[in-house]
């Protein structure tokens, strides 16, 4: 029988982040860290809303596009929020989850043998598309003592005659890092004198803390060149409704549509009535679980500093990046160790790109009383390892 497999799917690595998610799934006493959903339920009068919808018997097919109602609602939010201008008509498509938009924006864009910048460490799904879109993935590795920051010269060094795109996600999983409007204005200049796009995936744009989320759209001259990936997972709790969104130029929107409605035709009708209750009166939710998520990240900064850990601090998302390279391991040798030995699961930073090594992230997504119990467990695994090494400096000297 011949090969009915496509070596470039057979090529493609098993996400990082799911097989520890897989493990502790079926470990009695184990607890995750290591998957980025809030632990909020979705706001209530969010559900009535999508419960109506199907009291309604409002089952049927939305446009391809979406629903009118709620694409002028993502139009009105990205003004409001962004100072963005998009016309819901032709600007605006409505995704199954923000990682449909990224599928669609890169198949959309790419031809056979374009070039995509990627800034890693970054989340697990982008290199994979440009491989399945046809694309290379050319990986800048980000650095710690820049905040994680992407860099003019770093970009600068990466384009070639074959870069087409620019892959930014800001705030940043899994560093929790962000990019201000200063940090974004060197990076707008190179991509418009070197002709290029972005594709910007903003799902963690309402959970920063301290500092406003600035799109790179609104800087002058760049909406015409970048397609902003959004959704309502991450802000209001919606991950299991699979709603997202895509906002560009009307060119690209164009044909993202086009293999949206033959691969998908839309998303889910109850999701989108739902979607337009959440933008219209979820202020008041998305500020609840920021001011939580904000509680909760500095709780685990302390107690990183208590244990010694070096880890900067997140301005956005809900994740820590810390390092534990002090300990001779690799990332994925230290978690897969501290779930066997303490029953608590974390992400290899080599989940999110080679440049992950010798950190994990730690998403704090989870309520207080499981982060206490949690980091009480690593606190210990630390312990421990730090007096095994000791014992063995102490022997060899």
């Amino acid at each position: 029988m011949r090969n009915p497999l496509a070596d470039k799917v057979v090529g493609i690595k098993p996400s990082g982040i799911r097989k520890f998610f897989d493990v502790v799934s079926e470990m009695p006493d184990a607890i995750s860290l290591g998957v980025g959903e809030p632990d909020f339920d979705t706001p209530w009068h969010v559900r009535e809303e999508g419960i109506y919808s199907l009291e309604r018997g409002r089952t049927f097919y939305t446009s391809n596009a979406g629903l009118m109602e709620l694409r002028t609602a993502i139009s009105r939010y990205l003004y409001k929020k962004l100072d963005l201008h998009y016309d819901p008509k032709t600007e605006i498509v409505v995704t199954v989850g923000g990682s449909e938009g990224i599928d669609l924006a890169l198949r959309a864009m790419l031809n056979p043998g374009d070039e995509v910048i990627l800034p890693e460490p970054a989340y697990v799904s982008y290199a994979p598309c440009v491989t399945l879109a046809g694309g290379n993935t050319v990986t800048i590795n980000l650095q710690e003592k820049n905040r994680f920051k992407l860099t003019a010269e770093e970009l600068l060094d990466a384009i070639t005659d074959r870069t087409k795109i620019l892959i930014l996600s800001y705030p940043n999983n899994p560093t929790g890092a962000i990019m201000t409007r200063e940090d974004l204005e060197p990076i707008a200049r190179i991509i418009q004198e070197k002709d290029i796009f972005v594709i910007s995936d903003e799902i963690y744009s309402e959970l920063t803390y301290g500092k406003n989320h600035v799109s790179i759209a609104s800087l002058p001259g760049m909406q015409e060149r970048t397609v902003v990936i959004n959704g309502f997972s991450k802000a209001f709790a919606m991950t299991g409704w699979r709603l997202g969104y895509a906002a560009g130029p009307e060119l690209i929107m164009e044909q993202m549509i086009k293999i949206h409605q033959f691969a998908i035709m839309a998303a889910p009708t109850t999701s989108q009535y739902a979607g337009v209750e959440a933008l219209a009166n979820g202020e008041d939710d998305v500020q609840e679980m920021r001011t939580s998520y904000n509680q909760r990240r500095r709780f685990v900064l302390d107690q990183f500093k208590q244990m010694g850990l070096q880890c900067f601090e997140p301005e956005g998302a809900f994740y820590m990046f810390p390092s534990i390279s002090e300990f001779g391991m690799s990332s994925d040798e230290f978690a897969t160790r501290f779930l066997e030995e303490e029953k608590v699961a974390v992400v290899p930073g080599t989940a999110f790109g080679e440049c992950g090594e010798g950190f994990l992230r730690v998403s704090y997504a989870y309520s207080l009383e499981e982060l206490k119990e949690a980091l009480g467990r690593m606190a210990e695994f630390v312990r421990r390892l730090r007096a095994k090494k000791q014992a063995g400096d102490a022997n060899r000297g």
